[in-house]
C-alpha cells in the first residue's frame, strides 16, 4: 500500500510517499481502507520529535480517519465488511478501572492512531474495533475526518470540564484551527454567547459565520481590554484556551469573577506566565482537559447528524502532498481542517 512516512525526525521535508506493508490485523481489530485523513498539530509534534516519547520508526502519522472496512477481526461482531466509518482516534486498554468508569481518556495505557502506532496517512490502517463509529450518510469522505479529534476534544472541553451554560460568555481562541471552529460550535449549541479571537481579519469574518457573536483580533497586543469591553468589563465566564504561552496571561485577564479556563493545548509553547494573584484574588478556577471519551464522541455525534455540528476542512489534498500540508499547518495558513485524501 502507498503511505507517508518518516524515518527521522525533522521538519516537513523528512516526510516520504513511499509502498509498505499491508497491515494486519489482530482478532479485535478491523481494517480500514482510508478515504480522507485529517491534519491535526499533534502530528507536526510527533514528526518533529517529542521529548521522552518513543515513536517507532519509521511512523505514519495520521489521528483522525474516516473510510470503508475491508476487514473484520474474528471477535469484532458489529461491524461488517463494507461498512463506511468514521474512527475514534483515542486508544486505550478497556479493562483498567479509568475505562471501566467511562473516562478511558485517561487510561494508563492511552494513545492514539497515528501517535505512537501507524495511523491514517495510508491507503489502510488497523485500528481497534470499539474504535469504529458510522459515518453519516450526509457527510463527505472530507467532513467526517475533519470531525472526530476535534470535536470529542471540544465537548470534552466545555461540555464535560467547563460545563458551560446558557447565557455565558465564552471566549474561543484561535478560531481557524480545528479545535477553535467547533469550540464555537459546541459553545453555541450550550447556549453561550460566543467571543471568538483569530489573526486575521478575513479569519475573523469566517468565524462569524461559523456563530461567534464577537471577534478580536488576538495579534493586537490590547486585545483583553477588547474582551472585558465587549463584556461591559465583567469578563467572560470561561476561556477555551489552547494556544499556551502566547495568549495565556491575557486568558487569565479576561476572566470575570468565578471565571474557568480550561485548556488542552500549547501550540504556542507551554512556558507560560501565571500572575498567581489573579487566579485567587479574582476566585478563579484552571481545569486541564485530555482528548475525551468514547461515550463523549458519540454523544457529541448525535448533533453532527443533526447538522448543528460540522466539520470545518479548509482544503483537501492528495496523500502524497502531505508536505505542503505540514507546511500550511506550520503558516497558520488554513480556517479548519487540512484533509488529505489517498
Amino acid at each position: 500500500m502507498k503511505a507517508v512516512i518518516f524515518n527521522e525526525y525533522g521538519g516537513p521535508e523528512v516526510l516520504r510517499c513511499e509502498e509498505r506493508p499491508r497491515p494486519s490485523i489482530k482478532a479485535n481489530e478491523v481494517l480500514v481502507e482510508v478515504r480522507a485523513c485529517a491534519l491535526n498539530h499533534l502530528d507536526v509534534w510527533v514528526r518533529g520529535g517529542l521529548p521522552g516519547i518513543e515513536i517507532p520508526l519509521p511512523h505514519i502519522l495520521g489521528n483522525d480517519i474516516a473510510g470503508v472496512v475491508r476487514e473484520v477481526g474474528e471477535v469484532v461482531d458489529w461491524v461488517q465488511t463494507g461498512d463506511e466509518v468514521m474512527l475514534q482516534p483515542g486508544v486505550s486498554c478497556g479493562h483498567c478501572r479509568e475505562c471501566l468508569s467511562g473516562a478511558d481518556n485517561l487510561c494508563a495505557e492511552y494513545d492514539m492512531l497515528g501517535y505512537r502506532r501507524d495511523g491514517g496517512y495510508a491507503e489502510l490502517v488497523a485500528a481497534p474495533g470499539v474504535n469504529v463509529i458510522p459515518k453519516p450518510k450526509n457527510l463527505s469522505w472530507a467532513e467526517a475526518a475533519a470531525l472526530p479529534l476535534v470535536t470529542v476534544t471540544a465537548w470534552h472541553m466545555l461540555v464535560t470540564r467547563a460545563g458551560v451554560q446558557p447565557g455565558e460568555d465564552v471566549l474561543v481562541h484561535a478560531a481557524g484551527s480545528g479545535v477553535g471552529s467547533i469550540g464555537i460550535q459546541v459553545a453555541k449549541l450550550r447556549g453561550a454567547r460566543v467571543i471568538a479571537t483569530a489573526g486575521s481579519d478575513e479569519k475573523l469574518a469566517k468565524a462569524r459565520e461559523l456563530g461567534a457573536d464577537e471577534v478580536v483580533n488576538y495579534t493586537r497586543a490590547d486585545w483583553p481590554k477588547e474582551v472585558r469591553r465587549l463584556t461591559g468589563k465583567r469578563g467572560v465566564d470561561v476561556v477555551f484556551e489552547h494556544t499556551g504561552a502566547e495568549t495565556w496571561p491575557g486568558s487569565l485577564l479576561s476572566l470575570a469573577k468565578n471565571g474557568r479556563l480550561v485548556t488542552c493545548g500549547a501550540t504556542s509553547g507551554y512556558d507560560a506566565r501565571t500572575d498567581i494573584r489573579q487566579v485567587f484574588y479574582r476566585h478563579l478556577t484552571l481545569l486541564g482537559s485530555f482528548m475525551g471519551s468514547k461515550a463523549e464522541l458519540l454523544d457529541a455525534m448525535k448533533f453532527v447528524e443533526r447538522g448543528a455540528i460540522r466539520g470545518v476542512v479548509d482544503r483537501v489534498l492528495p496523500l502524497a502532498e502531505a508536505r505542503r500540508a505540514h507546511e500550511l499547518m506550520e503558516d497558520r495558513a488554513q480556517f479548519g481542517k487540512l484533509v488529505l485524501l489517498p
